[in-house]
């Protein structure tokens, strides 16, 4: 619904008093031919556009306002999702930590000894090999380990509790999606951050392990809540290309979590005291939803009574009023709100999951970008965690540079989508195809021994985290473009299953890590195959060249519309041809 461009509305509605000049300039004897010569034509409404996008713009100081107060519960996210780092730093055999052996009980006959690694005691009397049972730490940092005896063998159980935090990211899109149903985005990202204050803390004090994992998967499906519902809004607000854009810059705060921690964990002294450290400031993002407005849509479609458009309509006058657009409220606003409100109402319902299969390279698209952000999201989080294998003394940096490593991936992708938008898909995927054939080359120098151990450790985050980069384009693209690849109305589902399918193969991400008892280079190695194999499928995606994919000449001459519309004295003014100078007003 385009708004003539002559026809100037203040915020109430009503048409300002016309000025003398303006009133006497607008007669004029040109002929109708004429004057339908002279009259510019009206731009064309984008694809998908409403009132809505209309009054508030696709992109303003409303957007940018509550896009970067969404985008802070992903700090929150990476904190609960990383932090297993900090919380559960590698001890040193003999100097931190010792079996103790006095569980056993000893005769005059049996002689006990503890092997190197402190892991085994020998029976010398017999030549038989226990575990060790009972350990003694000596170390200033109280971590997850000594609380839960979690060395030797036991370290497996550490990739146990990451298991579960992924699994609650997987139950919490699930969640937040479907209780978007019936309850609103904001409010829905309410209750997560509410919830995941509770189980923060409980998920540090916990002294059963059980019930530490348990709470940490509590406090991952609150983490996964707040931004399936974030994301929800901020996509509804904005429009075009710069809603992509948003969407693909989400993770960017992600990863500025992962830089922080580092930081927030030196301050605390205990495992349970960093827990207590990154659940409190979400009480923030509680204090910043008063200046966060909720889906104006979604209140729409779900609106019951005048009530529910009163507040839409008064949400979408303040956010014209900050992008200072006031001027595009048309006087039947109020009626074009209900109209779309039963337009969304009536709207046809999604297509079934197998009608993705239909259409031309539908087949290509499903199983490529299924298997492509599968493999990018375990890498994704995988490769974060196995920093670990690059030992204990290189853990700060480490975690800066991924961190790091993550925002280039992203800025990558935004710009690959807008320089190279038609080639999109294939350059990312060529650049994931050569960064994991460059983090294959860890088997050159994993055995060298004589190396320093600093060039060595350096060698190893240089051919980590540019692969890190590469699959952090290659996602964050997908999560913002796949939605292209089919018809309009496939997208909400196809997107749905994608994420879904990828979340569930991400619960396997932790047990890579194990490989490094093996060797350093063999976890890294598995980690760089799924970045080519991840590249490889992406390569095989291509948008459709239909109106459902951005098209870049179309969304530039409607962001010279909105410059030329930004202020009413810029409307075209009609002018006589006399003795008299005219002046514009």
């Amino acid at each position: 619904m385009v708004n003539q461009a002559s026809s100037i509305q203040t915020v109430g509605g009503r048409s300002p008093m016309p000025s003398p000049q303006l009133s006497h300039r607008h007669i004029s004897h040109a002929s109708p031919k004429d004057e339908g010569a002279r009259t510019p034509a009206a731009p064309a409404a984008a694809p998908g556009s409403d009132i809505i996008t209309d009054v508030v713009g696709n992109f303003g100081i409303w957007q940018l306002r509550t896009i970067l107060i969404i985008f802070l519960c992903k700090i929150p996210a990476a904190w609960f999702m990383a932090c297993i780092i900090f919380t559960a730093p590698e001890l040193y055999p003999r100097t931190e930590f010792t079996c103790d052996t006095s569980y056993l009980n000893s005769s005059s006959s049996s002689n006990y000894s503890v092997s190197d690694n402190q892991c085994y005691v020998l029976d010398d009397s017999s030549g038989s090999r226990s575990e060790c049972e009972q350990f003694t730490y000596v170390s200033s940092f109280d971590s997850l380990i000594m609380q839960f005896n979690l060395v030797c063998l036991r370290d497996i159980f550490i990739a146990w509790t990451q298991y579960w935090h992924l699994f609650g990211v997987l139950v919490g899109g699930v969640m937040g999606t479907k209780m978007m149903l019936g309850i609103s985005p904001r409010s829905t990202y309410c209750v997560g951050a509410v919830a995941q204050i509770l189980c923060g803390v409980v998920t540090g004090y916990a002294r059963d392990f059980s019930l530490h994992c348990a709470f940490r998967c509590l406090s991952a499906v609150c983490c996964a809540i707040m931004f399936t519902a974030g994301q929800a809004i901020f996509t509804d607000i904005t429009a075009g290309m710069h809603r992509i854009g948003a969407i693909i810059l989400y993770d960017t705060f992600w990863s500025i979590g992962v830089i922080m921690l580092p930081t927030l964990s030196s301050f605390f002294s205990s495992w349970s005291l960093i827990y207590v450290g990154i659940t409190f400031p979400t009480v923030m993002l509680i204090v910043l939803l008063y200046w966060t407005p909720d889906s104006p849509r979604w209140l729409l479609r779900h609106a019951v009574d005048h009530h529910s458009i009163d507040n839409v309509e008064q949400m979408v006058r303040e956010g014209a009023e900050i992008n200072d657009r006031c001027f595009k409220i048309p006087p039947d606003f109020r009626q074009q709100l209900e109209q779309l409100s039963e337009r969304l109402k009536t709207a046809p319902a999604p297509a079934p999951w197998t009608q993705l299969w239909q259409g031309r390279r539908a087949k290509t698209h499903m199983v490529a970008a299924h298997l492509a952000l599968a493999f990018f999201v375990i890498n994704f989080m995988g490769m974060l965690l196995n920093i670990r294998s690059f030992g204990r003394d290189y853990l700060v940096p480490n975690t800066i540079a991924m961190g790091f490593s993550e925002i280039i991936g992203c800025f990558l992708a935004l710009h690959f989508t807008l320089k190279h938008n038609k080639w999109k898909w294939q350059c990312a995927g060529t650049f994931n195809i050569l960064a994991g054939m460059l983090g294959c080359m860890g088997w050159l120098f994993t055995g060298a021994d004589s190396m320093d151990a600093e060039l060595k450790v350096s060698l190893w985050m240089i051919i980590a985290t540019i692969p890190k980069a590469a699959v952090s384009c290659a996602q964050s693209m997908l999560l913002a473009c796949m939605n292209e690849l089919v018809p309009a109305n496939k997208k909400q589902l196809f997107v749905f299953s994608v994420i879904t399918w990828a979340r569930v193969w991400l619960l396997s991400a932790p047990f890579f890590n194990v490989l490094k008892r093996i060797d350093t280079a063999l976890s890294l190695t598995s980690y760089s195959v799924f970045s080519i194999l991840g590249g490889i499928c992406t390569c095989l995606l291509l948008t459709p060249r239909t109106s459902t994919a951005p098209v870049m000449a179309q969304l530039e001459q409607q962001e010279q519309q909105d410059k030329k519309e930004q202020s009413p004295l810029n409307a075209p003014v009609w002018t006589i041809e006399s003795d008299v100078h005219n002046t514009r007003l």
